[in-house]
């Protein structure tokens, strides 16, 4: 079982990255997330590694909390890797967190691939998800990763990014206009 990869990124699209470990070339599916958070050519991943009848994948994930939403979500019936992807995508996992807590069926139908039905079963099977944040627990936390990654969304790098928020608290929106108003200063 492969559970963490570390190479060359030779090629990245939004979901998909080859890396290059030692001369051999690891197909490695991921999360629009992670392949924000892939800086430069060397990366370390955990893996997920999926063995079928039609072939073996990886699927890589900067963060331990993602790769622990995604094993958790492909052990429900009806959801396979693509479905856990696209959730991975859609949320972070301390707003996965969130929205389990909340039971909101609404927040998880925007994910493609599902619908009401599978909504609801996801939401009765995974009521226990409590997300152990390496920054810390509770929404705080979470608050601050969001923040960080929305920044970087905008073209900011992640350690610019961080040094901006470094002190600040909040929620969400608060802390990224935060960081907006001292990363404009710099």
């Amino acid at each position: 079982m492969i559970v963490g990869i570390e190479g060359t990124v030779e090629k990245k699209e939004p979901t998909l990255l080859h890396i290059n470990v030692n001369g051999l070339i690891y197909e490695v599916f991921v999360s629009l997330y992670t392949s924000n958070a892939v800086e430069g050519k060397r990366v370390k991943l955990h893996t997920t590694q999926i063995v079928r009848e039609d072939g073996w994948q990886l699927y890589g994930f900067a963060h331990a909390d993602e790769k622990r939403m995604f094993d958790t979500l492909i052990k429900i019936n009806g959801v396979g890797p693509k479905v856990a992807m696209a959730v991975c995508s859609t949320f972070a996992p301390e707003t996965f967190a969130k929205v389990i807590r909340s039971k909101d069926v609404g927040m998880l139908k925007r994910v493609p691939g599902i619908g009401p039905k599978a909504a609801s079963r996801i939401l009765v099977e995974l009521a226990e998800f409590i997300l152990d944040t390496e920054n810390g627990s509770g929404e705080e936390g979470g608050a601050m990763q969001e923040a960080i990654m929305a920044l970087e969304s905008l073209g900011f790098k992640k350690d610019a990014a961080q040094k901006a928020l470094a002190g600040c608290s909040g929620d969400t929106a608060t802390l990224v206009k935060e960081g907006l108003k001292k990363l404009q200063r710099l």
